[in-house]
């Protein structure tokens, strides 16, 4: 009498099965690694607002006011030392450490006047200027759009975003 041995292969129902516990892993590792992104573009754009308003505390010191600007390319110029207060030119050091940053062009930020400085998302930063004659809080406005990289931008009677409108949600403030 000879013996038969089973067959030592998989059936079907295993290799589906098996399969299955291998999407259902991979999925949950590349959502905790778009969560991890995510939440790294978040830091960085808070370390970013966090330099940007120290530079503009000097600003400040130096000229006696912030950039009178609403534009973030008239920021940028007036931190990199290329216009005081009122936008006129001027020649002065930098404010920002320029290799912390990214611009929305590859030329050099204390030449070309046309750049700005752009979010983790690759938008530019939101600067507004609030003067003392509109504006009982006297400041600036200073934050980026978020990963929607939306924004309702006109500020409230008080001065201030509207933080209640859904598209400011996610926005990332300096202040």
């Amino acid at each position: 009498m000879t013996r038969r041995h089973p067959a030592s292969a998989f059936t079907l129902i295993e290799l589906l099965t098996v399969i299955a516990i291998i999407g259902i892993l991979a999925g949950i590792v590349i959502g905790v690694g778009r969560r991890a992104s995510e939440s790294g573009r978040e830091a960085r754009a808070k370390v970013e607002l966090a330099a940007i308003s120290t530079a503009l505390e000097s600003y400040k010191r130096q000229y006696g006011d912030y950039p009178r600007t609403n534009s973030s390319t008239g920021l940028l110029k007036a931190l990199v030392g290329k216009a005081d207060a009122n936008g006129d030119p001027v020649n002065t050091r930098t404010l920002l450490d320029l290799e912390l940053f990214e611009f929305d062009g590859a030329t050099d930020p204390t030449t070309d006047h046309t750049l700005s400085l752009i979010d983790p998302w690759d938008q530019r930063y939101v600067y507004v200027y609030k003067d003392r004659t509109s504006w009982s809080n006297h400041s600036y406005v200073l934050y980026s759009m978020g990963p929607d990289q939306e924004s309702v931008a006109t500020l409230t009677s008080a001065g201030y975003l509207n933080l209640e409108a859904s598209a400011n949600l996610d926005n990332i403030y300096a202040k």
